[in-house]
């Protein structure tokens, strides 16, 4: 992740109003095309010379991982705001529906994190990150009696996962909400329900 690279040196004001440009452009063009779009589909988009956009990622690869980073620096901001929240079952919820309002908007992001190559090292560095938080979001959910006592953070990427699959199936609707809702009502405690079985990490 960013917090483990080197430190970069400063970028000149045109050299970083460029890579602003760039980032800009990619995020449009993945969002609509995915991942499939090129570094030359970016650099039209962003009505810059493609040479500018290879002195900037010297391949797709870097700039997909540049995109990623911001993604989850917005997932980390989400769960903060979810910490602050007092009722903490309405910050779980919340959280949770603006993370798979992310992957329900953008192609490129559903992409990544359903696709076999990178996929499952992008969610190791998800899980790295993010984790703590999460766990502290569920720990005090269920301390307030509002999420199951057998809900782990490892279900919750799975959850995702699962809406992110709605989106790919059925681009452009809001039918993932549907599905969030039912998988949000079956997180809530309730006295009269079983264990859960094991999960995929169990």
């Amino acid at each position: 992740m960013t917090a483990d690279k080197p430190r970069q040196p400063p970028l000149r004001k045109d050299a970083e109003r460029n890579r602003r440009l760039i980032l800009t452009a990619a995020r449009e063009v993945f969002r609509d095309r995915g991942v499939a779009a090129t570094l030359n589909d970016v650099a039209h988009h962003a009505q810059l010379g493609v040479g500018t956009v290879y002195r900037r990622f010297s391949n797709k690869e870097e700039l997909v991982d540049a995109l990623f980073d911001d993604m989850v620096d917005t997932v980390d901001r989400y769960l903060a705001e979810a910490l602050a929240e007092e009722d903490a079952w309405l910050g779980l919820t919340r959280c949770l529906e603006q993370v798979c309002e992310i992957q329900a908007g953008d192609r490129g992001v559903r992409e990544v994190m359903l696709g076999t190559g990178h996929g499952p090292a992008r969610q190791a560095q998800i899980q790295g990150r993010l984790q703590p938080a999460v766990m502290r979001l569920l720990a005090r959910a269920q301390e307030q009696g509002m999420l199951r006592a057998d809900v782990v953070p490892t279900d919750f990427p799975v959850l995702q996962l699962m809406t992110a699959a709605v989106s790919e199936f059925d681009p452009g609707s809001d039918a993932w909400r549907r599905y969030l809702a039912i998988l949000i009502d079956g997180l809530r405690a309730r006295p009269d329900v079983g264990a859960l079985p094991p999960g995929i990490a169990d």
